[in-house]
């Protein structure tokens, strides 16, 4: 129910949209890979932000929601209906995204959240050297964190078991990283790719049978749309699940680090605003989140055969009680 309103939401706002276009306010367009939550978090905090800072769609913007249902073609297909539509300014939640807006819009500023790696993506080189008219706020989760986690928590692990997408360069991105810093501390990486989020339940299994001691999930946009069916095997299977998101733990992790993507979007949000008030792209820095947050579920770590350290317990930022589930939609 409350995804099919979402949808309505999505369509209303977009009809409203096609009449403000006409009427000349500055045009605002969004739009994500996919219904991952993170991104639907990430979306609803960047509204949120245009409106402390008095910008209302219909009043004084005109807003575009835009959600390419995890078809790549179809995000691209997008960005140029942005710019064909002349929009003031192109939003993209995801690698996906980012990299469709910059390939369209040359000239059109481009503001970016949850995106990994800007410049893997194609924002440039460095700092001093990047492509002038984009700005955002980069997600680079932190593995090397979690990886010490997960062998404080686990000492006599080897095998860590991950999922990957290899059609996502932000995914491979974080696989590089979490085969790197594994091998740093005397644990390896098994990695099953998978094309889509079907696929995910089925894969889980073969990492099982792969006789992998912990699951590790790094974060795609492909493999955070279906995580719960990587919770419901590791359940099954008692094995330790640790997410790369802190959301994860409400869909069966036991443990997670991250950010709070709420922040990462409104973030996005005041930048978005600042560019909307004469800033130039190109004069704003990327940002990237620092706070890394600890979350855990006693009750999926009860199941997966998991006791947290006293002094871990005491450093959560989140302990869930039991397993709560969120909605494909906000």
């Amino acid at each position: 129910m409350i995804k099919a309103l979402s949808v309505w939401l999505l369509v209303l706002i977009s009809l409203l949209s096609c009449a403000q276009e006409e009427a000349g306010l500055y045009t605002i367009a969004v739009f994500q890979i996919n219904d991952a939550p993170t991104l639907n978090v990430v979306r609803e905090a960047f509204i949120q932000a245009l409106g402390d800072n008095g910008l209302k769609n219909g009043k004084n913007i005109t807003l575009i929601l835009k959600n390419a249902k995890g078809d790549i073609p179809e995000a691209q297909s997008i960005a140029q209906d942005f710019v064909a539509r002349r929009v003031d300014m192109i939003v993209a939640f995801s690698t996906p995204c980012f990299q469709a807006a910059m390939h369209a819009a040359k000239d059109i500023p481009v503001v970016f959240s949850s995106v990994a790696n800007p410049y893997l993506a194609g924002a440039g080189s460095s700092p001093d050297s990047r492509v002038p008219n984009v700005a955002g706020v980069s997600s680079r989760g932190p593995i090397k964190e979690t990886l010490a986690f997960i062998k404080e928590v686990l000492p006599g692990v080897r095998r860590i078991g991950t999922l990957w997408t290899p059609s996502e360069l932000n995914s491979k991105y974080y696989l590089d990283l979490a085969v790197e810093n594994a091998d740093r501390i005397g644990m390896e990486i098994v990695a099953v790719p998978i094309a889509n989020s079907s696929e995910v339940l089925l894969s889980t299994q073969v990492l099982i049978n792969e006789k992998v001691d912990a699951i590790y999930q790094i974060s795609d946009n492909t493999i955070n749309a279906a995580f719960e069916a990587v919770g419901k095997i590791a359940e099954e299977n008692g094995i330790p699940l640790f997410g790369g998101q802190p959301y994860s733990t409400q869909l069966g992790a036991c443990a997670a680090m991250g950010w709070d993507f709420y922040d990462m979007g409104y973030q996005a949000g005041e930048i978005a605003v600042r560019i909307k008030n004469g800033e130039d792209p190109s004069s704003i820095p990327f940002e990237y989140m620092e706070e890394v947050q600890l979350h855990l579920n006693l009750e999926a770590a009860q199941k997966q055969g998991v006791v947290f350290p006293r002094d871990v317990l005491m450093r959560a930022d989140e302990i869930l009680p039991k397993t709560k589930r969120i909605s494909g939609s906000l």
